[in-house]
């Protein structure tokens, strides 16, 4: 019987109850664990909602509070919540993920010195912009990623990246002469990179330690097709179309709004939002403004089973997000059976290509509205064709971006770093 790896993951952000990052994080660890004996470092934070979940596998929990609560409070402030002001939260957040490694190391100093792991993963965080610490102390081979990051905000849009608060972003690249950034990058056996992006910012590391893997996935127990009418079929001659995220500036969630606004067509049928957030309030206004009540229902925040019954019930699924790292929300309305309508940038661009799903070039607002208001507008006229890229979407979902999928490619890397194997074909 063959051994198996002895693997030690390490993942700040990783919990089964907080949305994005942290249940990513806590899903990918999960998978790895199936496939290899692993231990996962986390933050102390997590540990309520871990051991609540139960998952079967040692969780270390590493406590940082003496730098990262008074750096998390004082981000906040500046960032006037957590909603906004991304760069913000990344630029406070390098001393405390620091300290969080420090403690790693404290934690496990002796059985990595005496060979009692066979790779070290640090998994989250994704940003590039983030440096480990352990990268150049640990003797094992070590593996970074998913990362992703580095997609600029479109020029077009800088009224939504001033409601962003992100005007530290100009300070972005600057983590490249941080210390440890150059280390991290050097040692770093094997990167595992989301999408091409976040390659642009990796100049330090050849091809042959890049492995291509976008850091999303899905769960087929929530997300799945499973009982729903094809796409095109499901709303009995009047299309649902369906937005689902957080209300915040960067995803313009009032442009499927507009696009309604805009078209007599489309006000014979509906629109529905899942979501919260501070744009809540400029939709509400718009809905009043244009009359939008019979046609358009904002349903408010949901959980995960919710959208994904919303996803089963929609015909279209409507992205217009400008600055999307990752899209996972993408490919779970595509395992769910619609079609997807998204800006073409950034991570929805990629994942809609080749035919799986509508694609609207980035420009400015208004022409962004017009565009999305003729891709819905294409539904309504040729259901048909919503019926056919849907179940090639539901197919690309299906074959590469389960979460069982992604745990063996995971393993995949480790065998070739120990055999010293090459990396290419492993990615995505």
């Amino acid at each position: 019987m063959t051994q198996r790896l002895r693997v030690l993951l390490v993942a700040d952000e990783c919990n089964p109850e907080w949305p994005s990052l942290p249940i990513v994080g806590y899903k990918y660890a999960l998978e790895i664990a199936k496939l290899a004996d692993v231990t996962v470092a986390t933050h102390v934070r997590n540990r309520e909602n871990i051991e609540k979940a139960a998952p079967g596998i040692p969780f270390v929990y590493i406590d940082n509070e003496w730098i990262a609560s008074p750096m998390y409070r004082l981000a906040r402030l500046i960032r006037g919540g957590d909603e906004v002001g991304w760069s913000t939260s990344m630029i406070f957040n390098y001393l405390p993920y620091l300290a969080f490694e420090h403690g790693v190391w404290r934690q496990f100093r002796n059985p990595l010195t005496s060979g009692g792991f066979d790779i070290v993963h640090r998994i989250t965080p994704m940003s590039p912009t983030l440096p480990s610490w352990l990268a150049h102390k640990v003797p094992q081979p070590f593996v970074i990623g998913p990362l992703n990051g580095n997609l600029d905000w479109p020029r077009a849009f800088a009224a939504e990246q001033a409601r962003e608060k992100e005007g530290l972003r100009k300070l972005r690249n600057a983590y490249r002469y941080l210390p440890f950034a150059r280390s991290t990058y050097d040692d770093a056996a094997a990167v595992l990179c989301a999408f091409s992006h976040t390659r642009a910012d990796l100049p330090r590391v050849e091809d042959a330690r890049i492995v291509s893997f976008p850091e999303i996935g899905f769960d087929p127990a929530i997300f799945h097709a499973a009982g729903a009418a094809p796409a095109g079929s499901r709303g009995e001659g009047r299309l649902n179309f369906l937005y689902a995220g957080r209300l915040v500036p960067y995803k313009l969630p009032e442009l499927p709004l507009r696009a309604f606004a805009a078209s007599d067509t489309l006000r014979r049928h509906h629109l529905h939002i899942a979501g919260d957030g501070p744009e809540r309030p400029r939709m509400e206004a718009l809905i009043a403004e244009h009359g939008l009540q019979d046609c358009v229902t904002m349903h408010g925040r949901k959980s995960q089973a919710e959208v994904a019954e919303m996803m089963r019930a929609s015909d279209a699924f409507v992205f217009p997000s400008i600055r999307e790292l990752g899209a996972g929300v993408v490919i779970e309305a595509m395992a769910c059976g619609c079609q997807v309508i998204v800006a073409n940038y950034g991570a929805p661009g990629d994942l809609a290509a080749e035919g799986r799903g509508a694609r609207v070039d980035m420009a400015g607002f208004d022409a962004m509205v017009d565009g999305f208001r003729l891709e819905m507008e294409a539904c309504v006229e040729t259901p048909a064709n919503v019926t056919q890229t849907a179940a090639r979407a539901k197919t690309y979902a299906d074959d590469f971006f389960l979460w069982a999928r992604k745990g063996e490619k995971t393993l995949a890397v480790y065998d070739a770093l120990l055999a010293g194997a090459p990396l290419t074909g492993l990615g995505y």
